[in-house]
């Protein structure tokens, strides 16, 4: 099970002239497509308290929909298992761009690792995997999306070398510098990118 998961609605990243709430359920809505169409994986939603009226309208029938706290990756991945998951992915919900190549690769590295992440490239986490129920080593780290520590304290708390896998690493955009990220020519994140539509992304300087 995979599940975008947003944790507030007034992102720094929003450009000049766009409203940040209406940004940030652009990207959520965007991540949501891409988990919502992969095969052979079931799609949830997590949501910080107070946010799932904000994000209902906008998820496909039937998705199951939790709320998070405190708001660290082993309390949502936890949630994954309460809704019946023995594999759980989390994904922070300001990369819309993300290639579901990527979140293949964890899926499949969970084939002989506890935990696999995406680093992201400001030294934080795009998405964190882990077989479930949560082993309690993980679920004693306690990490962070946003953590730039995240991934070494896992490193360092593993009890053997292969339980940790990464992905190749992408970009969440939590900047307005971050929008040079996005790529036109990358099929997908369509609501964000109507919402950007004819605003520069690459900002001056």
């Amino acid at each position: 099970m995979a599940a975008p998961w947003l944790t507030g609605l007034a992102p720094p990243a929003a450009p000049p002239g766009v409203d940040a709430r209406a940004f940030a359920l652009a990207m959520f809505e965007d991540l949501h497509e891409l988990v919502a169409g992969l095969d052979l994986v079931d799609a949830a939603v997590l949501t910080a308290p107070g946010l799932g009226p904000h994000v209902e309208p906008l998820i496909w029938p039937g998705t199951p929909l939790a709320e998070v706290t405190p708001p660290d990756a082993a309390t949502a991945l936890a949630a994954l298992a309460h809704l019946g998951a023995d594999v759980g992915l989390v994904l922070a919900a300001d990369a819309p761009d993300l290639p579901p190549l990527l979140v293949g690769k964890a899926m499949r590295a969970l084939g002989s690792a506890d935990v696999a992440y995406c680093p992201a490239t400001d030294g934080s986490t795009v998405f964190l995997a882990a077989r479930l129920p949560l082993p309690s080593w993980v679920a004693e780290v306690a990490p962070s999306l946003d953590d730039p520590s995240a991934a070494g304290r896992l490193r360092a708390a593993a009890p053997r070398r292969t339980a940790v896998a990464a992905t190749p690493g992408w970009h969440r955009i939590r900047t307005t510098h971050d929008l040079a990220m996005l790529d036109p020519g990358l099929e997908g994140w369509d609501v964000t990118r109507l919402l950007l539509a004819g605003r520069p992304l690459r900002q001056p300087g």
